[in-house]
């Protein structure tokens, strides 16, 4: 069900930050989707600081071994990412490198309709494939909600999803929504909404303490976890984070970009308390960045990438990669990281673990026209479902 935004009088009006959406299953897990669009630099985010083409390639884009967060002899971490270093060495964090989705072309728009349909090919499924992971849970019957101006592609489909987000104006006073209340009352379907709205807001206020304009990443991620953590709220979220296309001044950007995501997942920790234990969270992007550095100080369009697993109910602790180096014939075309991990295979395997699922049919509803499944060690803990 979609409200339509004239019907909150301007209670609803949707913020240009992290957007998420969330639906309820019958389980304990928690999954977490962000999706960062624009294509994020996997290589500077999970290092290969032990490749010596790494350096020559990214010339001053390099991130000093130094300065960077030592993951193992191999790979390290952006410096702005210390929470996720900390997971990591806590066995909450793995990172999976050299990862991609079937799409081989350059295209934002393309790319991103690929990862989040499900599709081979760009514009093939019309649904989203964590719409499609919906269907195929124990549902309680409460909505799935999107925290968008639009429910995002991934959540598309037949379950059905209704939008908020907080306000980036000032916060309506209580005089005013008492008179929409009373205009309302008596028109059973704008009651409802109106109602439905209200409840809604009523959640996302009390973990951002009051007026929720313009918060940092970390209270959004608070805001998140404060929907998450209740035990009749939703069960599966999706977050939005844009601005990850760094053809120019890469450097300032990135670590810009790294930093609001270390901090969403600091506040999505810090929020949940005891439910963290129970939580996944899956950030991935839609293609990644040139091995080389461009004339702008950027790095171009590119294919593989870095893709991350969080949560207290991730075997983590490590960095998984059939590493393809970055010699000149390892790369793809020439220039790009050579992908030897599809994410498809990484999502299968994680939302399958994460609510017990048969792995083979998963596959075939997530992905349909994927090929069959490969199997992958063990990505989580033991089963809460």
């Amino acid at each position: 069900m979609r409200i339509d935004r004239r019907s909150f009088i301007g209670a609803a009006t949707l913020l240009a930050a992290p957007r998420l959406l969330m639906a309820q299953a019958m389980t304990e897990r928690r999954f977490v989707f962000i999706i960062q669009r624009g294509a994020a630099d996997g290589l500077n985010t999970v290092i290969p600081y032990a490749e010596a083409r790494y350096a020559a390639l990214r010339a001053e884009l390099a991130i000093d071994p130094s300065a960077a967060l030592k993951l193992n002899g191999t790979f390290a971490l952006h410096p702005s990412l210390s929470t996720l270093h900390k997971l990591y060495a806590a066995g909450e964090a793995t990172f999976l490198h050299a990862v991609a989705s079937p799409y081989r072309d350059r295209s934002h728009f393309d790319a991103q309709n690929v990862l989040e349909t499900g599709s081979q090919l760009p514009y093939q499924l019309r649904d989203g494939w964590m719409n499609r992971l919906l269907g195929m849970l124990p549902r309680s019957g409460k909505e799935a909600i999107a925290f968008a101006p639009a429910i995002p592609l991934a959540m598309q489909g037949t379950v059905e999803v209704i939008s908020y987000a907080p306000s980036s104006l000032s916060e309506a006073s209580e005089d005013l929504l008492m008179r929409v209340q009373q205009l309302y009352g008596s028109d059973p379907q704008l009651h409802l909404l109106w109602s439905s709205a209200l409840a809604v807001r009523g959640m996302a206020t009390e973990k951002m303490g009051g007026n929720s304009a313009r918060q940092d990443s970390a209270a959004l991620g608070r805001m998140a976890a404060g929907f998450l953590a209740r035990g009749d709220g939703p069960r599966i979220a999706m977050i939005e984070s844009n601005g990850w296309d760094t053809h120019s001044g890469q450097d300032a950007r990135l670590a810009r970009q790294l930093l609001g995501l270390d901090g969403l997942i600091s506040g999505l920790r810090e929020g949940l308390g005891e439910v963290w234990a129970n939580t996944v969270v899956l950030v991935a992007t839609e293609f990644g960045r040139t091995v080389a550095i461009n004339g702008t100080g950027g790095t171009d369009h590119g294919t593989a990438a870095a893709a991350m697993l969080i949560g207290g109910a991730v075997q983590g602790g490590r960095v998984v990669t059939d590493w393809p180096g970055l010699a000149p014939g390892n790369l793809l075309d020439g220039r790009d990281l050579m992908p030897t991990l599809a994410l498809d295979s990484l999502i299968t395997a994680t939302c399958s673990e994460a609510f017990g699922l048969d792995p083979v049919r998963t596959k075939s509803v997530l992905f349909p026209g994927a090929g069959p499944h490969k199997t992958m060690s063990r990505l989580l803990r033991g089963e809460s479902w």
